[in-house]
């Protein structure tokens, strides 16, 4: 008991330099909270015959928990995966310059639903209905938080208590465990299996139409890819053989709108083909926030937009705002959005980056190779791209080097690839490969002098 009287006291730990800097990242009571737990973990092992630690060894342990918080928090991170929509990496990233234009709408009042003429009360949507309607020739349209929200919402207001029609093969499941049967559930609709997991043509959903049905639903395959033999019909050949009273809806995922991405099919292409609605997320191709959309004929927007779900799926004002602004930028083609803007990259600006990050290094431990990148965020899940990489060889193992990347700040994020750590040039940003570099070279030359102690 004698040996705990020398433990220091939680207030007094704060008022150091070392810990006091983790309240402006933690804040202060879950720093002090940190601090009492890592001084109770120091008496149950004193009590159980350890001895105390030094204060500076307890100051170091008391770090290391609050830098594992931190680490917890959203921080930027340098995406070196080649995959350009990482969705574990919060898909397309958004212009500094988008941030910079919807500042003032965020730091302060705005006409959320305030119609200026007026003085009225108005709509939550602003010019997003008629942006959309430029941008994929929708007639209408309405913004949730999230693609998910979209396809939820359209079958509780259209299909509920009613069937739904859908492909076997396109009851899908993505990221998350987000599936299309269970969503279909949790609307109160019945699902109505059709044709095979590869093969489904218009008779099959010709053969299930009946008085309860609400609709046929199409879902975008995201991020798998069936070949071989395989068939299904376009949307213009389901919407020909569908009676009137029947919807016709395509979850369609990516948020393709003017790209020309092999692979991926343009919302406004459904809706020429005869779909009624159509859904998709504006945090992919679109290089949005993160939000869903829904467009397609006036009177179904109406009523989804009426529904008590739709304040629950409603985005607020930072959502708003930035995929506003972001609409007029594809409109005017000065943003052609960043999948595109990163397959555009010249070649040579792939192999600068990749000189940069080699430079310093020794030939044996850095080399420049052939490499491909993916869309991602479950979109062209079928399409690869050519990019340039460096693959690092190290006496470390390479799961090790990658989790020494992380540990970095801002984060490194690569693969590995041939039992070598991989950094794909295509992903990152300007101004990365040289922090890159600069983390290689310190975390090389610690380890060769940590192999030349031994």
């Amino acid at each position: 008991m004698n040996k705990l009287s020398g433990l220091p006291q939680v207030e007094k730990l704060l008022s150091t330099p070392r810990l006091n800097i983790w309240f402006e990242r933690l804040s202060r009571p879950l720093t002090s909270e940190l601090t009492a737990e890592v001084l109770e973990e120091i008496r149950q092992e004193v009590r159980a015959g350890a001895p105390l630690p030094s204060r500076e060894e307890i100051t170091e342990r008391i770090c290391g928990h609050c830098r594992l918080h931190w680490r917890r928090r959203l921080l930027p991170v340098i995406n070196a995966t080649g995959i350009i929509l990482h969705t574990n990496l919060g898909r397309a990233p958004l212009a500094p310059s988008l941030w910079e234009r919807a500042a003032r709408v965020n730091t302060g009042y705005a006409n959320l639903e305030l119609e200026l003429e007026s003085g009225k009360r108005g709509g939550r949507t602003g010019l997003i209905p008629e942006l959309l309607r430029l941008l994929i020739s929708a007639p209408a349209a309405l913004v949730v938080n999230n693609n998910a929200a979209g396809l939820l919402l359209l079958l509780t207001v259209l299909a509920r208590d009613r069937e739904v029609i859908v492909s076997r093969g396109e009851q899908v499941q993505i990221g998350g465990g987000f599936r299309i049967p269970e969503i279909l559930g949790l609307s109160g609709a019945r699902l109505v299996e059709v044709g095979t997991t590869n093969v489904t043509r218009v008779a099959d959903f010709q053969a299930a139409l009946g008085p309860d049905t609400a609709m046929v639903l199409t879902v975008h395959s995201s991020n798998f890819k069936i070949r071989g033999f395989t068939w299904k019909p376009t949307c213009a050949e389901i919407a020909e053989i569908l009676p009137p009273e029947v919807l016709l809806a395509v979850d369609q995922g990516s948020g393709a709108s003017s790209e020309k991405l092999p692979g991926e099919t343009r919302a406004a292409h459904y809706l020429e083909q005869g779909a009624h609605l159509v859904c998709f997320s504006a945090d992919k191709l679109l290089g949005g926030p993160q939000a869903g959309i829904i467009a397609g004929r006036p009177d179904l927007i109406a009523r989804l937009e009426s529904h008590p779900l739709m304040r629950a799926f409603r985005p607020g004002k930072t959502v708003i705002s930035l995929l506003e602004e972001q609409l007029v930028r594809r409109l005017n083609q000065s943003d052609p959005g960043w999948v595109s803007s990163v397959l555009s990259t010249p070649q040579e600006e792939l192999r600068r980056r990749a000189e940069t990050i080699t430079a310093g290094l020794a030939e044996s431990a850095a080399h420049t190779v052939t490499s491909v990148m993916a869309s991602g965020g479950g979109s062209a899940p079928d399409e690869t791209f050519p990019s340039l990489a460096v693959e690092i060889t190290s006496e470390d193992k390479p799961a090790a080097l990658l989790a020494r990347l992380r540990e970095q700040d801002p984060p490194v994020i690569g693969t590995i690839s041939s039992g070598r750590v991989r950094l794909d040039c295509g992903t990152l940003r300007p101004g990365e490969a040289e922090h890159v570099a600069g983390v290689l070279q310190t975390l090389l030359a610690a380890r060769s002098a940590r192999s030349a102690r031994k």
